[in-house]
């Protein structure tokens, strides 16, 4: 254990709240939201969802099982087990308590050590609670983490850059799979988690991984289908993304988008994008189908899709029981569709993976 820190989160609210630190012992700044998720801290901490992100944990103890081996123990497609990239994403860390003494079969070291080992800060001490109220009440700022007491500089808001570019590939990445005549998917890059193309390479799917601003139209690979990745920041920033969907279209593939790549194919379609007052990121966010059954879902956005922009080739598809905010669209003819939504979960339930299935049907 170090030896006890004072450490300081300031919003650029003008609020600050005090703690001890954690992990590296050093100054960070990002966009501060909050997840309401129990478990999967290592996965939420390498969603590449959460860059330039200070990430409070509403779940008061953090860090009793530990984290699972980490950067070295990769299967033959160089996806690790129990982790959503190859990095921690998040700016920062703010939990109540935290818990030194961790305990799993599958540990391999604690919170702590890990934050450390990637230059990550953390406070823990930290009234949650009434920080999450704060969040709520005047909407997600950025803040910074600092060893003092005082803020120094310009608060800057992350969104305000191109984050996907910061998450994406830059060379296209191949997932080839034994099987003979198996489909093919075009993967967008946008910041997508590990457990999406998991899912791909269990349906037999193989995955054509590739920057955020690659040209399906221009591609050198034969595939079957576009996949459209979930990602950081506002969507409005990848406009290259954005063009080349919408030249997408006139290919007649399917077409299916998870998270950012909801907002990316409704912008491509010609719908507008806002900004949510805290966003949703937690496991356990109610969405119906306009069919009528409602599904537990994992989430983690910070902007959504206008519906009432939506052309009328498109329709709404899953609606958010909480707030009413668009969680799905579809097209009316063809087979493009998309969800807010994280049918992979990872962490979270697994109630809507037949998603992949239905996606799988189209190829």
């Amino acid at each position: 254990m170090n030896s006890v820190k004072k450490s300081y989160l300031h919003l650029s609210g003008g609020k600050t709240f005090s703690g001890y630190s954690f992990g590296k012992y050093t100054d960070s700044e990002g966009e501060v939201v909050f997840t309401t998720g129990m478990t999967g801290y290592p996965e939420s901490l390498t969603d590449p969802s959460y860059r330039g992100q200070i990430l409070v944990f509403t779940y008061p103890l953090i860090g009793n099982y530990g984290i699972p081996f980490f950067g070295k123990d990769e299967n033959s497609f160089q996806i690790q087990d129990g982790f959503e990239s190859g990095r921690i994403q998040v700016s920062g860390v703010i939990i109540s308590d935290y818990s030194y003494r961790y305990s799993h079969f599958d540990a391999y070291q604690s919170l702590d050590e890990w934050l450390r080992d990637n230059d990550v800060p953390g406070i823990y001490g930290v009234d949650t609670r009434e920080l999450t109220k704060v969040l709520r009440t005047k909407g997600v700022m950025p803040g910074k983490i600092s060893t003092s007491a005082e803020p120094e500089g310009e608060f800057k808001d992350p969104n305000l850059r191109n984050l996907v570019s910061e998450v994406s590939v830059t060379q296209p990445l191949v997932y080839p799979l034994k099987k003979k005549n198996a489909k093919r998917v075009l993967l967008i890059d946008c910041g997508v988690k590990n457990n999406i193309i998991r899912n791909f390479l269990k349906r037999n799917i193989e995955v054509i991984r590739v920057p955020w601003d690659y040209d399906p139209c221009k591609s050198e690979f034969d595939f079957d289908g576009i996949f459209v990745s979930n990602g950081p920041g506002d969507p409005k920033m990848c406009k290259a993304t954005i063009t080349n969907l919408r030249n997408s279209f006139n290919m007649n593939k399917p077409i299916f988008g998870i998270c950012l790549g909801s907002q990316i194919m409704a912008l491509a379609a010609g719908a507008d994008t806002y900004k949510l007052k805290f966003g949703h990121r937690s496991q356990n966010q109610p969405c119906i189908e306009t069919e009528g059954r409602c599904y537990i879902t994992s989430q983690n956005h910070g902007y959504a899709v206008d519906k009432n922009t939506l052309p009328d080739e498109w329709e709404e598809w899953f609606i958010n029981n909480n707030d009413g905010s668009n969680e799905g669209i579809k097209h009316r003819y063809r087979p493009y569709f998309a969800v807010q939504f994280h049918p992979e979960s990872s962490p979270g339930p697994n109630d809507t993976s037949w998603l992949f299935d239905k996606f799988a049907g189209t190829l």
